[in-house]
């Protein structure tokens, strides 16, 4: 095999569209941009969200609200979900974010907040980000203990 007898694949051999070199090319007369109009002109450029001078879309939606952007976002995690966790043994009684992330139960990017969803039995001392009343009740009434980090 020498570098003479190699040859394209076929995809790459179709030769390119040669406009408005007259009709028997098929591609004469308005070198395939149809007839009249913005886009049939040379040099047009029309953006994609344009609407030929119709009211866009962006401007036709009612907007309402107001979106605060130094909001923190937190992940839930309920008591009930560290309480099945700690029965698996999956957690132990000291849970620390780092056992939280390692256990699968939140994201290691995440601020944590302890909500009150389902109960819990076990003494457990768990630090969080931050945590509703009522999830600081359930688990201080079954002898454990909140931390709140910063």
């Amino acid at each position: 095999m020498k570098l003479h007898n190699l040859k394209a694949p076929i995809t790459n051999q179709q030769t390119r569209k040669r406009v408005g070199r007259g009709q028997g090319s098929g591609m004469g007369e308005q070198s395939g941009r149809g007839h009249n109009g913005q886009k049939s002109r040379s040099g047009s450029k029309v953006k994609a969200w344009f609407e030929g001078g119709q009211m866009p879309l962006q401007r036709r939606v009612p907007k309402f609200g107001f979106k605060n952007p130094f909001r923190t976002e937190y992940q839930a995690l309920n008591v009930q979900k560290v309480a099945d966790f700690i029965e698996a043994g999956r957690l132990t009684e000291n849970v620390t974010i780092n056992d939280l992330v390692g256990a699968g139960l939140v994201d290691d990017k995440e601020r944590v907040k302890l909500l009150g969803t389902g109960e819990i039995s076990q003494k457990v001392s768990i630090e969080v980000h931050a945590c509703s009343n009522s999830a600081k009740e359930k688990v201080e009434s079954a002898g454990g203990e909140v931390t709140i980090i910063s």
